[in-house]
């Protein structure tokens, strides 16, 4: 019994190392195992480790490289609009430049004429300056207009007066005294609003003093029968002289008309002067009609001959024109001769064939 039990235990004894091998068996299995996963696994981190470095390698030099890309973009774009911005510049600087340059000299032309401005002053200050001045703008303007002939500058009459210009017209207008007359300092005086009033009105009646006086002298020097038009002209070198007149003082372009003296300004004068250029140039046609119908008598007669030479030449080209129909015709029949006698030259070889064939039988077997 007691040996029953030993061996019992020594069986369980037996039975429980076996299974702790067993058991520490598969732990080391297990531990294997487990390390080979652990090892896997770490393997598979590695790589995953690996590959998301590569990845993210990857995507950052895309990105570096994208980044780069849209940077010189960006750059060449900043420099193109430098460059733009550059050449904008430097053109607005130029032009500012030849715009200064150009008020330089509309500064330096106004600096001129302002020292013109007050040399003319100064010679109008002087009535023989003044008068002198008058009479440079008459010659400009008569010159300008009508030819040399038509003209006289500084012309004597024959009661021994000199008339600054002359204009010779034809009948029944004659010839036209020309006289420059240019009172000024009344004028200034009394247009000028820094003066006293009672100044202002004295100095408008020694205008229009001055203005009569001169229309006196025109009318009593240069009105000569015979010899000058019925009237005379005034011309006076200031526009505005000659609009205060006629805006403020009727009585003076009524009393020149009465003394026939005609007032003319600049512009005035231009007009008369080309009236008057008209006026000669349609005598000139009046007395050159003649000549001109005598052209055109022997106009007609050239044209007659020209017709008369003409309808012979269309004659002759009709006649060389039936001409070279008949010998087109002629032509014609020649060509149809010859081909008719090229038919009958070969109907005869024809013929003589058919005669050697029948005296001769072998050459028709052939």
């Amino acid at each position: 019994m007691a040996e029953t039990k030993l061996q019992l235990m020594q069986q369980h004894k037996q039975s429980d190392q076996n299974s702790q091998q067993q058991l520490f068996e598969k732990f080391q299995s297990l531990n294997q195992l487990f390390r080979q996963q652990q090892q896997q696994l770490q393997e598979q981190l590695t790589l995953m480790a690996k590959v998301n470095r590569d990845e993210q390698a990857q995507s950052i030099e895309k990105l570096t490289q994208s980044t780069d890309k849209r940077l010189q973009e960006i750059s060449g774009q900043v420099d193109k609009r430098l460059s733009e911005g550059f050449e904008k510049t430097t053109q607005t600087f130029n032009d500012i430049l030849k715009r200064l340059a150009l008020i330089d000299d509309a500064q330096k032309k106004i600096t001129e004429l302002s020292s013109n401005v007050v040399s003319l002053q100064e010679v109008l200050a002087d009535k023989r300056s003044r008068g002198a001045f008058g009479e440079v703008q008459l010659n400009s303007l008569v010159r300008n207009v009508l030819p040399e002939s038509q003209f006289a500058l500084q012309h004597t009459l024959s009661n021994g007066k000199i008339a600054d210009c002359i204009l010779f017209l034809p009948k029944p207008t004659g010839n036209v005294v020309v006289d420059s007359k240019f009172p000024l300092e009344s004028y200034q005086t009394m247009t000028n609003p820094e003066h006293e009033l009672l100044v202002r009105k004295n100095a408008e009646k020694q205008f229009k003093q001055d203005i009569k006086k001169h229309i006196n002298d025109i009318a009593s020097k240069y009105l000569i029968e015979n010899e000058t038009a019925d009237g005379a002209v005034m011309f006076i070198p200031a526009e505005a002289v000659f609009a205060e007149i006629h805006a403020h003082h009727a009585d003076l372009v009524e009393f020149a008309n009465k003394q026939r003296v005609w007032l003319a300004s600049p512009t005035t004068l231009m007009a008369i002067l080309t009236t008057a250029r008209a006026v000669i140039k349609d005598e000139a046609t009046k007395q050159q009609v003649h000549l001109i119908q005598e052209h055109l008598g022997m106009l007609a007669q050239d044209f007659g001959r020209f017709q008369g030479r003409f309808n012979n030449l269309a004659r002759h080209i009709d006649q060389a024109a039936n001409d070279v129909k008949q010998i087109h015709t002629s032509a014609d029949k020649i060509t149809r001769r010859f081909e008719k006698i090229e038919q009958v030259d070969i109907g005869h070889e024809q013929v003589d064939m058919r005669q050697d064939a029948e005296a001769n039988p072998l050459l028709s077997e052939n």
